[in-house]
């Protein structure tokens, strides 16, 4: 494993001699710009395996994404590499539909510590949750992106991450809507508290996440990346543009379904990704 390879995937060429909160802005940003949240493994017929070298393997030289398991790790290893003082953390996602967090861990994600001040690093949430920018841990403070406006806040040792909701415009139907999932204009993403995990913490769930019939990631093909305007997201055969703040408050939302061929030409020309196997949607 290779860092300028690395670099190279994420078209990253900038000077990388300080282990400091610029640098590791930039090429966080390369990275989620670059690697797609994706989990089309699970519906090609592959196996993901939770280690290092194949998770550079698929990422770096196949030019793949992956899931948060795949792609924090895979960060978490090119930032150590750096002189980053990192470390893996765990989170429990929250299921609007139920209302509730999950009870076992199911998100990796990375606590980074520069001049005494620590930062979360996730590059493994996909869609209009992710941040753009690593974010300050502090309770209570609203951090401003592109995306939206994101805060963590904390309770008893428990940390909840969450976002403030945005409008959406589509076109076709003329009129800006919100995400109605819930009440109230703050989306709640995921908890997680500081206790140091390793990659090893994760197999049983990567397992569990390929095999459980329940779980949306079986249910569901998906593809999303960040681009520098918004996202690009392909879930099944519905492909979605998203424009942030195309007025104030309100983003650009354009969907399109696609058939079988398309699907294969989107993830080529939107993604980069190019499939060993056949993908079923």
């Amino acid at each position: 494993m290779d860092l300028q390879e690395y670099f190279t995937r994420i078209s990253y060429n900038d000077s990388h001699q300080d282990a400091d909160l610029q640098t590791l802005t930039v090429i966080f940003q390369h990275h989620i710009q670059a690697i797609p949240f994706e989990n089309l493994s699970m519906h090609c017929g592959e196996t993901i395996e939770l280690d290092l070298q194949s998770t550079y393997n698929k990422i770096v030289r196949k030019k793949r994404g992956g899931w948060c398991l795949e792609s924090n790790h895979l960060l978490f290893w090119a930032l150590q590499e750096l002189g980053y003082d990192v470390c893996i953390l765990g989170g429990n996602s929250y299921d609007p539909a139920e209302k509730a967090y999950k009870d076992e861990l199911n998100h990796i994600l990375l606590k980074v510590v520069i001049k005494g001040n620590s930062y979360i690093v996730d590059a493994g949430f996909g869609g209009a949750y992710q941040a753009w920018q690593p974010l300050m841990l502090i309770s209570g403070k609203d951090q401003p992106q592109i995306p939206g406006i994101f805060r963590f806040m904390e309770d008893n040792g428990t940390w909840y991450f969450e976002k403030v909701k945005r409008k959406h415009y589509i076109p076709e139907q003329n009129v800006p809507f919100t995400d109605t999932s819930e009440p109230g204009n703050i989306r709640k993403i995921y908890r997680f508290t500081l206790e140091p995990r390793h990659v090893n913490d994760f197999q049983e769930l990567n397992t569990y996440l390929q095999v459980c019939p329940e779980n949306i990631l079986q249910k569901k093909s998906i593809c999303s990346l960040q681009t520098t305007e918004g996202l690009y997201a392909l879930v099944g055969w519905t492909f979605t543009e998203m424009k942030y703040n195309y007025m104030e408050d309100l983003d650009l939302v354009q969907i399109t379904t696609l058939t079988d061929e398309e699907v294969e030409k989107t993830l080529k020309d939107k993604f980069k990704i190019v499939l060993e196997n056949k993908l079923t949607p």
